[in-house]
């Protein structure tokens, strides 16, 4: 075969590999096609969650499996704060409510409103990281009722009864409870709570108080996490919160 004889083969060749590159770059890289909603996620607490980044882990990672234009990350968390500055019947052991009750609620729902006016959600995914003050306030009592509460007043606020719920789980400061006298009790709550549902799941951070943290200083089982561990963390809340959205198609 003489090579003159191919050279009318090469502006076919060149037009169906133009051709071939142009439909793979229009494909989505994670979510269905068929998709035209985004998917939200609301990550709030105290102080855990104010240092988690998400821009480090979590929203690269959700932004990978369900593609860049389709997700909502919005974040919103205090430092030092019980979980009564959020659900809005909060009430004591006894009985009693306080000041400020929902405050922080209000603040974190602000920031919402406004993202997702106008916008179709395929999903809706809360992403808590508290308790450890109502841990050493002695509240770990009501904290079953509190978190439930919590979640409730979101979808009611929302208007959907289909909203993923993640829980970071309180990690191994104060297993003894000598600090934080309702520790255990609240990492047991934190746990069944998460297993109650199909749409729950909850976020194991033993390991996160361990190594450096980001003033340099050396740390073991502390209250807060390393630099390294806030990091896991946002893989960690990533990979529940996608695992959620998988086996919980969009009920409404």
């Amino acid at each position: 075969i003489k090579l003159s004889s191919l050279e009318p083969m090469k502006p076919l060749l060149l037009f169906t590999f133009v051709s071939i590159a142009s439909f793979a770059l229009l494909q989505p890289t994670g979510a269905s096609a068929a998709e035209t909603g985004k998917h939200l996620f609301v990550l709030s607490g105290q102080s855990n969650m104010q240092g988690h980044r998400p821009d480090e882990a979590f929203t690269p990672a959700v932004k990978a499996a369900l593609g860049n234009d389709k997700v909502i990350v919005i974040q919103d968390a205090l430092g030092g704060q019980p979980i009564q500055r959020w659900w809005k019947d909060w009430k004591s052991p006894e009985g009693k409510k306080s000041e400020n009750t929902g405050d922080l609620y209000d603040r974190l729902m602000a920031k919402v409103m406004p993202k997702i006016k106008g916008q179709s959600l395929n999903s809706v995914t809360f992403i808590w990281m508290q308790g450890e003050r109502d841990a050493k306030m002695r509240w770990g009592e009501v904290y079953h009722a509190s978190l439930k509460g919590l979640y409730d007043q979101l979808g009611k606020d929302l208007g959907r009864k289909d909203i993923n719920f993640v829980i970071g789980r309180l990690s191994d400061f104060d297993l003894k409870n000598q600090r934080y006298p309702h520790w255990t009790m609240v990492r047991k709550v934190q746990v069944k709570l998460a297993e109650s549902s199909t749409r729950f799941s909850w976020v194991n951070t033993d390991d996160l108080n361990d190594g450096v943290n980001r003033k340099g200083k050396k740390i073991q089982n502390d209250l807060h996490y390393s630099a390294e561990g806030y990091k896991t963390l946002g893989k960690r809340f990533a990979e529940s919160a996608l695992k959620l959205i998988k086996k919980n198609p969009k009920s409404q």
